[in-house]
């Protein structure tokens, strides 16, 4: 019972970590329907940044940097190339962003060479003792920080502007516009939201807690993990996203230790198939995944 409730206290601080990741794929595709494959690229780059600053500004300076870094990037990809796009059709723009986190994760997977390095040093590899329970430090951290960030995300989706004009836009773009919604300011934020979300989320998954491995082509991949949360809840979903993170903390966590650590990423994949056989729109969704 104790390695049980172990595992499930250390897969929620996982799922925390998806739940911001998935959060940002759902944001993107509500606001333009547009599914952001270089979302594992916006993480990678937002560790690589907090890597080479932090002997300079200190680890609080380079995490702020890394940040600040991956939403940049995020909103100079939304701003230089999809929305030159616009009228594109949604599946070539997804098409697009696969190109872009090709070129973005090569660049700096090469200039990482061989190096897997961890950056959560704040915390990283600092077990607590809880009642016989061993909690890792950067799970409880991850769930604490994506508990406040992503509170802070539905109250302002629900009580600012910005939220009002965002739901709108999700609602119906068109009538968002004939009410002086401007559709490029709500599309570029939430790419900037996405892209900070992943600054925060590679604090913790290139660790050796969460991963056992450091910044290396491995975090692109864990991070890509997002994507089937966010399927599992609904890629129109806000709380779906949420839900899903969790679920594929958990599962990830239950399969490592009850099955084994290779099949533990099928795991979460099968999950995602059983949902969309039983639901096609995820648990919360309300569009087909078919239409992505």
């Amino acid at each position: 019972m104790t390695t049980f409730l172990q595992l499930m206290v250390n897969g929620l601080g996982k799922g925390a970590v998806f739940a911001m990741l998935a959060l940002g794929f759902v944001v993107i595709f509500k606001a333009t329907e547009v599914v952001n494959f270089a979302h594992g690229s916006l993480v990678l780059f937002g560790g690589y940044l907090v890597l080479v600053t932090k002997d300079t500004l200190g680890w609080a300076g380079g995490a702020v940097v890394g940040i600040i870094g991956a939403g940049v990037l995020a909103l100079a990809i939304e701003r230089l190339l999809l929305a030159r796009s616009r009228l594109a059709d949604p599946f070539s723009l997804a098409l697009l962003t696969i190109g872009v986190d090709v070129i973005i994760t090569e660049e700096v997977v090469r200039r990482l060479g061989v190096s897997l390095p961890f950056i959560g040093d704040a915390w990283d590899a600092k077990p607590l003792q809880v009642g016989g329970i061993t909690l890792f430090r950067t799970h409880l951290l991850a769930l604490v920080v994506a508990t406040v960030l992503i509170t802070a995300f539905f109250l302002a989706s629900r009580y600012t502007n910005w939220g009002i004009a965002m739901r709108a836009q999700a609602e119906n773009s068109e009538a968002a516009a004939l009410v002086g919604i401007r559709s490029s300011r709500v599309t570029a934020s939430v790419w900037l939201l996405a892209g900070l979300l992943a600054g925060v989320s590679v604090l913790f998954i290139a660790t050796q807690d969460f991963s056992g491995a450091g910044l290396s082509r491995g975090t692109h991949s864990i991070a890509l993990a997002a994507f089937p949360a966010a399927i599992i809840g609904g890629l129109d979903s806000t709380v779906g996203a949420i839900v899903g993170g969790i679920t594929v903390g958990l599962v990830d966590a239950l399969s490592t230790y009850y099955l084994s650590f290779a099949f533990a990423k099928s795991a979460v994949f099968l999950v995602m198939l059983v949902v969309l056989v039983i639901r096609p729109a995820g648990l919360f969704g309300t569009r087909e995944t078919t239409r992505v």
